[in-house]
């Protein structure tokens, strides 16, 4: 569940809905896994099979509980001893992980009893995604607790792979028959329990150069990966186009890796009482008054109607804005002069640059920055938006063009392996590259002049209810179902 307590991002959604989805499964029981990418937490309660938990008072059991939500929550700033604490916990924690192992001493993982904290569960975890209908199936689920950090995980394999022996913790998974991990995990479970690592996309080691802290997070990717690939992991991958990208690297692990699609969220759908005029209310709500040059309420934006392109991502270098905004430029001098520009998203890494790009259009008002937009105004904005554009240099899935056509969208994408794979034949396509050849595929889709435009935007909209209906619950979970009952069972 580590990446649930993270924003609005592709894996946070997808962590959020798989757990709610797998816990909806009558034959499975499925327990969350707390974890902090980079903060010690406390332990929780002893494992059912220690002695300690039936000798634990009422009230010592929920101190203990709520420590945990206390660790998982960052620091006040002002607190400089709470700071100091903190980091000396995680400059300890992985030369003690690391002893341990050598040991032959599994990691404990603690209990967490959601039921008591349903306000921290809820909120923390779940609230950005799902809808409140989905408050009980989730609140009531069982949790178990890892109080060492994701990112030391990683860095014990990598100091000790440089001492000539990679050692990475091993989580005491006893019980477990499968561990689900999102992303390539930095650790083993015990004989007994069957790794099943999550696969999103290979960005990591084929587009290093598009990534966070690149030296760290490509090393901790390929050698986390290395070992799941070694210690006989299994593979679901969001897309066939993410599977063979992993297959290319490791062709050995082909027989373990499947492509099991994400899941669109229930959010998502088209919907008939949806009025346009409510547009004009969620650009001013909801505007990044953190970006420098956002006017407070420009004028521009109260006219009647709005024609605007829209983009949902994270404003970082591989969702490839500035084609988008190269396009866009060309088609107001060219034919929409009156044609604005919505982008919604959070600042991801390496933003500067491309809200520097932005910035003149900001500052005019004709291009709106949005963020924390609920998922019911999000539906209005992918409805009535002349198309989402998804121009990604490169994707495991890319949530943005499937939420877009379940809501009543048109879609235009990058022309690369995995919009193919996914979108299939339900979105206009251009050179990823190409600024001219995304203004041109815009116009084939939204000049109002234009019968065949016209017609080409209602195809793809029909065709996209159908491509993006593969991707709701009731069609992944029957083959997540099939997949893990399937798995072979390791021995003890």
């Amino acid at each position: 569940m580590r990446p649930a307590l993270d924003g609005h991002a592709g894996i946070p959604q997808e962590a959020r809905l798989l757990f709610r989805g797998l816990s909806t499964l009558d034959d499975l029981q499925v327990d969350g896994l707390l974890q902090s990418s980079g903060r010690v937490i406390a332990r929780g309660l002893p494992p059912p099979d220690d002695a300690r938990a039936a000798r634990l008072s009422t009230d010592r059991r929920i101190h203990l509980q709520s420590r945990v939500v206390i660790s998982l929550k960052h620091s006040d700033p002002f607190r400089r001893s709470e700071r100091w604490v903190q980091q000396w916990r995680q400059s300890l924690t992985p030369s003690g992980m690391i002893l341990r192992r050598l040991l032959g001493r599994p990691e404990p993982l603690g209990v967490f009893q959601a039921e008591l904290f349903q306000d921290f569960v809820w909120r923390d975890l779940f609230a950005r995604t799902l809808p409140v209908e989905d408050h009980p199936v989730v609140t009531r689920s069982r949790f178990r607790v890892s109080r060492v950090p994701w990112n030391a995980m990683h860095l014990g394999g990598l100091i000790t792979r440089r001492l000539g022996r990679t050692v990475y913790p091993r989580l005491d998974t006893r019980g477990y028959d499968v561990m689900i991990a999102e992303t390539p995990y930095p650790g083993d479970v015990m004989a007994g329990t069957q790794m099943v690592v999550r696969y999103h996309d290979a960005i990591p080691l084929l587009m290093p150069h598009t990534i966070t802290d690149k030296a760290f997070h490509q090393a901790a990717h390929y050698h986390a990966l290395q070992r799941n690939v070694a210690s006989g992991a299994w593979f679901a991958c969001v897309s066939e186009s993410t599977r063979r990208d992993l297959i290319s690297i490791f062709p050995e692990v082909e027989p373990r890796a499947v492509t099991l699609h994400n899941m669109v969220s229930h959010h998502y759908h088209a919907q008939e009482d949806c009025s346009p005029e409510r547009i004009h209310e969620i650009v001013r709500t909801r505007r990044n008054t953190g970006v420098k040059g956002v006017e407070p309420d420009p004028a521009r934006w109260a006219t009647r109607p709005l024609d605007y392109l829209l983009m949902v991502s994270t404003i970082e270098p591989r969702k490839n804005h500035a084609t988008l905004l190269s396009a866009w430029e060309q088609l107001r001098v060219e034919r929409y002069p009156d044609l604005k520009l919505i982008i919604v998203g959070g600042m991801g890494w390496d933003h500067g640059p491309i809200v520097k790009r932005f910035a003149p259009w900001l500052a005019r008002g004709e291009v709106q920055f949005l963020e924390e937009v609920p998922a019911a105004e999000l539906r209005l904005l992918y409805r009535h938006a002349l198309a989402t554009v998804c121009p990604s240099y490169g994707e495991g899935f890319d949530f943005s063009g499937v939420e877009s056509m379940r809501c009543g969208g048109a879609v235009v994408a990058s022309d690369i392996g995995v919009h193919r794979d996914v979108f299939q034949d339900a979105a206009e396509y251009f050179n990823t590259y190409s600024p001219q050849d995304l203004a041109a595929a815009l116009v084939r889709v939204i000049d109002p002049a234009d019968p065949l435009a016209l017609h080409r935007r209602e195809a793809l909209i029909e065709r996209g209810h159908a491509v993006s209906g593969q991707y709701v619950p009731d069609r992944v979970l029957p083959q997540w179902r099939e997949f893990l009952l399937s798995l072979p069972r390791r021995p003890n």
